[in-house]
């Protein structure tokens, strides 16, 4: 845990928590703090600082609170994501939480098992501890939007247009494309798929919303693998 960060019910006075969670342990077990010991804290969607560990009891602790210093920038980007496997879940968004994705948008796919999308990792407790643990992770404090569409035609050729307009739309998918660019200086739409890849009709009216086709080389590439190498070469 890089960042602490803190919920609106932890604040007991406008500068004073009180934590009594994993936070609590974390800072126990693993940072083994004491009375008088300052912490890199962050409220969440709010600004970064410190805090001053007033008080230490094995239930629980207080601190004094100063937010001052904004969060790192986000990326100009919404990530589109075929929902992976529910293991691999739980790590993307973890992973796009680090990286500073600001929206993504979770759709179907021809080759996302049904299953998938029972897994309780798409509840929004879940998916929201997931986030956080990313954004403890990168010292950010600003949660990600996280959307779900389950019908990939409707979505695909009535809300992806507008979502795409105006900025570089992409499909990472393996084949006979381009190569995906390097570096880019403005917002990017980029499709991601599952494992194996999109199916041709998908890829296809994925192009018609605007994202067009790139590949990253001959190998396939884990979803969580996929995400990280887009976003760098991109970013």
């Amino acid at each position: 845990m890089n960042l602490l960060l803190l919920e609106e019910a932890d604040f007991i006075a406008a500068d004073r928590v009180i934590l009594r969670d994993r936070r609590l342990r974390h800072m126990q077990e693993v940072q083994r703090v004491e009375v008088g010991d300052t912490l890199r804290v962050g409220r969440i969607d709010g600004l970064l600082g410190q805090a001053e560990v007033l008080r230490l009891e094995p239930r629980e602790a207080e601190l004094q609170v100063s937010l001052h210093s904004a969060p790192p920038a986000k990326l100009p980007l919404t990530l589109i994501l075929a929902v992976p496997r529910p293991k691999m879940l739980r790590r993307v968004f973890q992973t796009m939480a680090t990286m500073g994705v600001p929206r993504l948008i979770l759709v179907n796919s021809y080759r996302v098992e049904k299953s998938f999308w029972q897994t309780p990792f798409l509840q929004p407790a879940s998916i929201r501890e997931n986030l956080i643990l990313g954004l403890e992770q990168a010292r950010d404090s600003v949660l990600p939007e996280v959307l779900i569409e389950k019908r990939f035609k409707p979505f695909v050729e009535d809300r992806l247009p507008a979502i795409a307009q105006d900025t570089l739309g992409l499909t990472g998918h393996p084949g006979d494309f381009p190569a995906c660019p390097r570096a880019v200086s403005g917002p990017v739409t980029l499709a991601i798929g599952p494992e194996g890849g999109w199916i041709p009709y998908e890829v296809e009216l994925l192009g018609k919303a605007g994202l067009q086709p790139v590949q990253l080389g001959e190998r396939i590439l884990r979803v969580e693998t996929a995400v990280t190498a887009l976003l760098a070469r991109l970013f």
